[in-house]
């Protein structure tokens, strides 16, 4: 990708979000690789979402921001086709309060190669066992698992097939919000307070991000590495 155009996305979404939340992040940093496009968003914390914090608000926050980034998806699906040529045919997002960031990843329709992405890294396999692991005290095992390291600082996770019973019945209901609240707070937590990622890894972890697909029964973990420390 040449990073001319990386740049213009980048520029373009640090405006989307100051129009948006009224202040812009300090940094909207793109990563590509397979079919992947990686947007992470650092220190992004609208006054709002400070004073909401503040007032231990979270769930509010949340809902709002839910409806906030759904909004903006479509502007930066255009944009990227338009720039690029790259179809966007899903998009997954999710953010950290507590380190004041975000993601956006979308799956692209297309496969395009970038020097020092490898779907082979240290400690993959044990790796991925204590993903699935994490899998089956939230919901169960999930029927396929991928790994791809876009970047020694980017590394996206692919789980399909990881509702249970009762979770598709909340969403036949309508209930898909409550229910993505909810599985966003149990997972995250379960993933925050895993001791082995950076050890397996060999690499420190800063930030990490989980969304789904209900539809297609699919969820996507976004890692955000540092390879200095």
């Amino acid at each position: 990708m040449d990073i001319t155009k990386t740049k213009e996305i980048s520029s373009y979404i640090s405006k989307l979000l100051r129009d948006t939340f009224g202040k812009g992040p300090e940094g909207v940093y793109i990563s590509f690789g397979y079919s992947f496009v990686t947007i992470y968003i650092r220190n992004l914390l609208s006054p709002t979402d400070k004073i909401l914090m503040e007032q231990e608000q979270e769930q509010t926050i949340d809902k709002t921001r839910d409806i906030v980034f759904a909004t903006m998806l479509p502007e930066i699906k255009t944009y990227i086709k338009v720039l690029t040529g790259l179809n966007i045919r899903e998009f997954y997002y999710d953010w950290s309060l507590h380190n004041r960031s975000a993601m956006v990843t979308g799956i692209m329709t297309e496969q395009i190669e970038i020097q020092g992405m490898s779907e082979h890294f240290p400690g993959k396999e044990e790796f991925h066992k204590e993903l699935t692991h994490i899998s089956v005290q939230a919901e169960k095992a999930p029927d396929e698992l991928f790994s791809y390291k876009l970047n020694d600082r980017t590394l996206v996770v692919i789980r399909n097939g990881i509702l249970v019973n009762i979770e598709k019945e909340l969403i036949r209901k309508g209930l898909q919000s409550q229910l993505r609240i909810a599985k966003r707070s149990l997972e995250k937590r379960l993933l925050h307070n895993n001791n082995h990622f950076e050890s397996l890894l060999k690499v420190k972890v800063i930030d990490i991000f989980v969304d789904w697909d209900f539809d297609l029964d699919k969820s996507i973990f976004l890692f955000i590495l540092n390879p200095s420390t």
